[in-house]
């Protein structure tokens, strides 16, 4: 997968107004708007909130426009969300994402979780550079 960076800000689900990274899946032609949470789920309304968030600034970033102006290669292509999380998403947070997909699986933007394990949110990552 070939991905850019949108810029040097800090990234992961804290930092809403951040795409973290952008991607072109080789495989099936999908952009990938991936979502880095590189910390262990807590439970709290704070991070269901925060990944609330971070969802809606995605999906205002890929169907608003904004993601086509900015990559123009990628207009007109299909969509994946991506989190990508150091651990098993809690029941509360698997449901949200669960009703998220239903619904935005009708703008046909698919949405999918992968568990990474500590540090391994991928090349490039840099989430847990200088721990």
């Amino acid at each position: 997968m070939s991905s850019e960076s949108i810029d040097p800000s800090p990234r992961g689900v804290e930092f809403a107004d951040v795409i973290d990274v952008i991607a072109e899946d080789a495989n099936t032609g999908e952009v990938t708007l991936i979502m880095l949470e590189p910390r262990p789920w807590d439970g709290s309304e704070v991070r269901l909130f925060q990944l609330q968030e971070k969802i809606n600034a995605y999906l205002s970033f890929a169907l608003d426009g904004e993601m086509a102006e900015s990559f123009p290669q990628f207009d007109g292509k299909k969509i994946r969300v991506q989190l990508d999380c150091v651990g098993m998403p809690p029941n509360d947070v698997v449901g949200f994402l669960s009703m998220v997909r239903d619904q935005i699986a009708f703008q046909g933007i698919n949405l999918e979780v992968r568990v990474m394990g500590e540090g391994g949110c991928g090349p490039g990552c840099g989430c847990h550079e200088g721990h």
